[in-house]
C-alpha cells in the first residue's frame, strides 16, 4: 500500500497555538512533568466556570435538543443575537441576518469557503489569530498580512493596509479587541478601516469575540466600537462573536455571524453560506439554547474586568511583571486575555522563536506561544495567556525571567 500523506492544501497552513510546541508539552507530560499551559485562552482549567443560569438553561432544554435544528440556528438564539445588535445601534438587524455555528472558528471557515475563490487576496492583521490565515489558505485564497503598529498601541497601520491592496483584494479582516495584543481600537481607527473598505469595495470581516472584555480604570476607559455601525448601507460587514470567552464556556462551542450592509448585493454569497450550513446539518443544539440566556441575563463578565476582578488584576499583574524583566517590553493590553511582549534583539539573540519557546518549555515547564505563530514578521515576541491566578501567574513569569537571564547577551 502506498504512503498516505496529508493534502497539499495543508502545506502552508499553520496553527502554532497548538502545533509542535503542544506536541512537545505532551511528550514532557508523558515523562511525568507538570506543564503550565499558557498557550491557549481556555478559561475552565483556571477556575472560570459558566454562569449557573446558562448551565441550567442548557440542562432544561436537553430534551428538546435531540434532533437537528434549522441549519442557521434555533429561532430563539438568532432572535437574541439580532436584538443584541439592534440595542447597539444596528436597528435594521433581523433574525435572517444571523447564522449560529459551533463557535466563531467554524463560522470563519464556513464564511471563507463560501466567499473565497482561488487567488483572492484577503487582508489579515499581523499579528493575527492564526485561524484566519489558515482558513484563508485552505479556502484557496492568499492571506496578505498588514502590520499593526506596536509603537502606536498595536493599532492597525492604515497606510500599510492601503499599500497592500491590489485588484485581487476582496476582504479586510479586523480583530478588535485584538488577539494576541489586547489592543482596543479607537473610533478613529475603526472609521479609517471602514473607509478603506468603502473606497476599495472590500467586504469587512470583524472578529469581535472579545468585545465584552475591556479593562477600564481611572487612566484608561477603552470603548469597543462595532465595525458594522460605521459600515452603514454601502459596505457589507460580517460580524463574528460568541459565548466562549465572556461567558467562560469555551467547550460549549456557541458562536454566530451577523450580516449587515447591502445584503441585496450579497444574495448569491449568502446562498452559498446557507448551503454550507445545510451540509453540516446544524450547530450543537444544546449550546444554542445558552445564547438567549447569556445575552439577555445578568452580565457576570462585568465583575471580572474591573479593579478587583480576576481578569483585570491578572492582566495588569502580568503586564507589570513582564515589563520588569530586563530587555522585555509589553504594550499594556486594554482588552482580551493575553500579553504579547517583545524581547529586545540586542539582549536576546533569537533567530527561531519556535525553538525559543520549546527551549523555555523544556527548561521551565512553561508553555507559551511564539510570535511568528501569530504571523508576526520578526522572531522577537511571544504570547502569554493571563488566566492563572495571581500566585501562579507570578511564579510562571518568574520562571520565564529566570530562563531569559540564562540566554541574555
Amino acid at each position: 500500500m502506498r504512503h498516505i500523506v496529508q493534502s497539499q492544501k495543508l502545506q502552508h497552513v499553520r496553527y502554532d497555538v497548538r502545533g509542535p510546541i503542544l506536541v512537545e508539552a505532551q511528550r514532557l507530560e508523558g515523562e511525568g512533568h507538570k506543564i503550565l499551559k499558557l498557550n491557549i485562552g481556555n478559561t475552565a482549567p483556571f477556575g472560570f466556570e459558566a454562569p449557573e443560569a446558562i448551565v441550567a438553561d442548557m440542562i432544561h432544554n436537553l430534551p428538546e435538543s435531540q434532533g437537528y435544528s434549522d441549519s442557521r440556528g434555533i429561532y430563539s438564539a438568532r432572535t437574541a443575537v439580532a436584538q443584541y445588535y439592534q440595542s447597539r445601534g444596528l436597528t435594521e438587524t433581523v433574525v435572517d441576518d444571523v447564522w449560529i455555528g459551533n463557535g466563531v472558528s467554524e463560522l470563519i471557515s464556513m464564511v471563507l469557503q463560501a466567499f473565497v475563490d482561488d487567488g483572492n487576496e484577503i487582508l489579515v492583521p499581523a499579528p493575527d489569530y492564526p485561524l484566519w490565515t489558515g482558513a484563508v489558505t485552505l479556502s484557496g485564497g492568499t492571506p496578505v498580512h498588514y502590520r499593526c503598529d506596536e509603537a502606536n498601541g498595536w493599532n492597525p497601520d492604515l497606510d500599510d493596509i492601503e499599500s497592500k491592496i491590489t485588484e485581487n483584494t476582496h476582504a479586510l479582516v479586523i480583530i478588535n479587541p485584538n488577539n494576541p495584543t489586547g489592543a482596543v481600537y479607537s473610533e478613529e481607527i475603526v472609521r479609517g478601516l471602514v473607509d478603506i473598505a468603502r473606497r476599495h469595495r472590500l467586504v469587512l470581516m470583524a472578529d469581535e469575540i472579545y468585545e465584552k472584555i475591556l479593562y477600564a480604570d481611572e487612566a484608561v476607559t477603552p470603548v469597543h466600537h462595532h465595525v458594522a455601525t460605521f459600515a452603514e448601507d454601502d459596505v457589507l460587514c460580517l460580524t463574528f462573536s460568541g459565548l466562549s470567552k465572556a461567558y467562560r464556556v469555551c467547550g460549549y462551542r456557541a458562536g454566530w455571524v451577523m450580516v449587515s450592509g447591502p445584503k441585496h448585493l450579497a444574495e448569491d454569497f449568502l446562498e452559498g453560506l446557507t448551503l454550507l450550513a445545510n451540509m453540516r446539518m446544524c450547530a450543537n443544539v444544546p449550546a444554542q439554547h445558552a445564547i438567549q440566556t447569556a445575552l439577555g441575563g445578568y452580565q457576570s463578565i462585568n465583575e471580572l474586568i474591573v479593579p478587583g476582578g480576576r481578569f483585570y488584576e491578572q492582566i495588569k499583574l502580568a503586564n507589570r511583571l513582564l515589563n520588569d524583566i530586563p530587555g522585555v517590553s509589553c504594550v499594556e493590553p486594554h482588552g482580551a486575555l493575553y500579553c504579547f511582549p517583545r524581547l529586545d534583539p540586542e539582549m536576546y539573540e533569537i533567530e527561531d522563536d519556535e525553538k525559543f519557546v520549546i527551549d523555555l518549555l523544556r527548561a521551565k515547564k512553561i508553555l507559551v506561544t511564539h510570535g511568528t505563530g501569530f504571523n508576526w514578521f520578526e522572531p522577537d515576541h511571544f504570547r502569554l495567556v493571563t488566566l492563572p491566578d495571581a500566585e501562579l501567574l507570578t511564579e510562571a513569569i518568574g520562571r520565564i525571567a529566570e530562563y531569559l537571564e540564562t540566554i541574555r547577551r
